[in-house]
């Protein structure tokens, strides 16, 4: 008789790395929205993914890291680019100009509940169980009471941004579960470089063709929202994506999104003077309270 296989955990270092990546990813609401005052949806994506990847790939060639060959791999990196970044980076910066960042920070969230529930369906090792489901559950209504009911009250099936954006958090999902297996034995700089890549190859034809050749007059702050988005919120990040993802499964790694709303509420009142709801406050405790159960460790001294 064969024994369950060992499920798969948070330490409080991958913790530490969940964390950074929610304040990173958090961040990228707000450059989305800096960006897009001035660069179409389309070459904001195509920015952010091609100049992520080159910046890695120096990375790569400078530390003489090792890069795996052959149409696997290409295929790999080709339907990873697709779900983890084009279809979703591209869904989430259009809806953003429909919707207001909270809404569609609060519908990114979903990436959480896709995550628990597929990697349960697929791998023994991140088993759904009524700790993990009541943590997911506190997390959710969390985010829920940080945005406020007020918001929730506009969401609509027929909105076509919003079901963009639950579409953005359903392929980031899918994507999670195909790396774990996908890219087990690869260098987490490697990985992203090669999805990177593939999304470039496919983003900018596409922005060249709908925006035309990009302006170099832009502001500023529009500058840094752009290199924001390349060099920390996709290249620093998919390397904190992938050791988290190898660490802690990719029903844990879906997390990461719970966190990411309200580190987008409090960059978007820093950046562009949005307030805070009072119940925000409640909604932190209960996402607290959602992690801690995930957790599951203070659970277990009791």
């Amino acid at each position: 008789m064969s024994s369950s296989p060992t499920q798969k955990s948070i330490t409080p270092a991958t913790w530490g790395l969940m964390l950074l990546l929610a304040l990173i990813w958090g961040g990228s609401f707000t450059a989305n929205r800096a960006a897009l005052t001035e660069v179409g949806v389309l070459t904001t994506v195509a920015v952010r993914v091609s100049g992520a990847a080159l910046a890695l790939w120096l990375w790569i060639a400078l530390r003489r890291l090792p890069v795996p060959r052959g149409w696997r791999w290409i295929g790999t990196c080709a339907l990873l680019g697709l779900l983890n970044n084009v279809l979703p980076f591209t869904l989430i910066v259009w809806g953003q100009t429909r919707i207001d960042s909270g809404l569609a920070a609060i519908l990114n969230g979903a990436t959480a509940l896709f995550s628990v529930l597929l990697a349960a369906l697929l791998f023994r090792d991140e088993a759904l169980n009524l700790r993990r489901g009541l943590g997911l559950g506190l997390g959710l209504a969390g985010v829920v009471v940080v945005i406020g009911p007020e918001t929730l009250a506009g969401f609509d099936l027929t909105s076509l941004a919003q079901l963009a954006v639950l579409a953005a958090a359903a392929s980031y999902a899918t994507a999670a579960v195909i790396a774990r297996r996908a890219l087990q034995g690869v260098r987490a700089e490697v990985g992203a470089a090669g999805m990177l890549s593939a999304a470039a190859l496919i983003m900018v034809p596409l922005a060249l063709w709908q925006d035309g050749v990009p302006a170099l007059h832009h502001a500023p702050e529009v500058w840094a929202a752009l290199a924001y988005l390349a060099l920390i919120a996709s290249s620093l990040a998919y390397m904190i994506f992938y050791l988290i993802l190898a660490r802690a499964g990719a029903g844990n790694l879906g997390l990461v999104t719970l966190l990411i709303a309200p580190v987008a509420i409090l960059f978007g009142a820093l950046a562009f003077g949005e307030t805070l709801a009072p119940g925000a406050y409640a909604g932190f405790a209960l996402l607290a309270a959602g992690m801690l159960v995930l957790d599951g460790r203070l659970l277990r001294r009791h």
